[in-house]
């Protein structure tokens, strides 16, 4: 028999060190489960852009979102595809994916989200200032470019509702943007410019972040899958993994688009679908931008990392294998060169593909399983995982601590797509 901490967080990647931190500032005794190593390759933690702040990655349910991933299957270059499997549980969360992103309710869910990226990015600042996190997090602001007219008229028509929500836009042109990044070429008909724009580095932001969760008294089991569940009368009772068998006061399911069959074990359903993404990782070119950029209508992240450079992409739900064709590769490389078409090639580095966990709304899973007790979700964060999963973390600490939480936790609901329960399975 393992160690018996009082909180058991089943995932090592930014939702669940985040859990972690929060629990163990209110004195709990916590271990971290990771299925592999803590920021290792296998993790959505590794290879993104890390964009984090008040913009930045876009929520997934928007109006013509379902429309564009359909036509995308037809072109296998385009970075954004819808495969429909033979799948329940994917024709389920399409369901209620098509009801989000024609939902009257999509303003109140950017607010939520807006909110909790504001949170995050200040729990963020605290700790690269007290903590020693200072080399894995920059906020130089961010650019959020426009290639068309049209894009680009209807996101300035919205900048007084961001104002609203207190987000920093302003609109620059092409001139003015040239000014601020003096070095990049764009071929963009405008930009928006958010001062509070920022971003970690990873997968250095999680093995810093990890070793001083470490320091702090956290136990952090690497190589440790979980394969079972005991439970009775409402309780989680044992955990089961490939290195040993834990029995915590509570658990938190946290592993990211491997939650969904994590609760499964235990009869929770979770609307949850993995949402593949990749990055290319090149040599740093002379005449790149210097700040993070968010290619706003192709939904493609560039970031600066010293003398390198990331672009990162592709939005497919098409079920659990992570591999991203080459095709759709060369897709985000032919829209980066659409926006920057003189920006010198150069030598890649590296390219990765993973899974993102999306819930249908955006909006992430936080709180409480019904029917049981002591077993916690903090899962669903999709593409915006770094800017949400720091207030995430605390929100889900707060309802295990019996606080009153910051937020309302109803909007998190595990069960607002309909019953949690989907059979006990062994």
């Amino acid at each position: 028999m393992r160690g018996d901490p009082d909180v058991l967080i089943i995932g090592g990647g930014a939702a669940g060190l985040f859990c972690a931190y929060h629990l163990r500032r209110r004195g709990r005794s916590v271990a971290v489960l990771e299925r592999g190593t803590v920021g290792g390759a296998q993790s959505c933690s590794y290879g993104n852009t890390g964009f984090v702040g008040t913009h930045g990655a876009a929520a997934l349910a928007e109006p013509g979102m379902l429309a564009a991933g359909l036509r995308g299957l037809l072109n296998p270059a385009s970075a954004v595809a819808i495969r429909p499997l033979a799948d329940a549980d994917q024709l389920r969360w399409l369901w209620h994916f098509r009801r989000a992103c024609a939902d009257r309710s999509a303003a109140a869910r950017l607010g939520v989200l807006v909110d909790m990226k504001r949170r995050s990015l200040s729990m963020l600042r605290e700790l690269a200032a007290d903590r020693g996190l200072g080399a894995t997090f920059a906020m130089p602001g961010m650019v959020l470019a426009f290639r068309t007219d049209q894009a680009f008229e209807r996101a300035r028509a919205g900048l007084p509702a961001m104002a609203d929500r207190g987000v920093p836009l302003r609109a620059l042109t092409p001139a003015e943007l040239r000014s601020l990044e003096p070095d990049a070429d764009f071929a963009i008909r405008g930009a928006l410019y958010n001062e509070e724009g920022a971003f970690v580095r990873v997968p250095g932001f999680i093995v810093e972040l990890a070793r001083l969760l470490v320091e702090s008294g956290v136990e952090i089991h690497s190589q440790a899958e979980v394969t079972g569940f005991d439970s009775s009368g409402g309780q989680v009772d044992r955990v089961r993994t490939t290195g040993g068998t834990f029995r915590p006061g509570h658990v938190v399911i946290a592993a990211g688009a491997w939650s969904a069959r994590c609760a499964r074990m235990l009869g929770v359903r979770l609307t949850l679908q993995p949402v593949k993404g990749c990055s290319i990782t090149v040599r740093a070119p002379g005449n790149g931008p210097r700040r993070p950029v968010l290619l706003a209508e192709d939904r493609v992240a560039v970031t600066p990392l010293g003398d390198q450079l990331r672009f990162a992409g592709v939005m497919e739900v098409s079920g659990m294998n992570p591999a991203v064709s080459s095709r759709r590769m060369a897709g985000v490389r032919r829209i980066v060169r659409a926006y920057l078409p003189r920006m010198t090639s150069t030598e890649t580095v590296e390219t990765w593909s993973g899974l993102r966990p999306c819930a249908p709304d955006s909006l992430p899973f936080l709180g409480r399983a019904e029917p049981y007790r002591n077993l916690y979700i903090a899962a669903g964060h999709g593409q915006m995982g770094m800017g949400l999963a720091p207030a995430g973390g605390e929100l889900v600490a707060q309802a295990i601590a019996g606080e009153q939480a910051d937020l309302d936790l109803a909007q998190f609901r595990i069960d607002r797509f309909g019953k949690p329960s989907a059979g006990r399975r062994s």
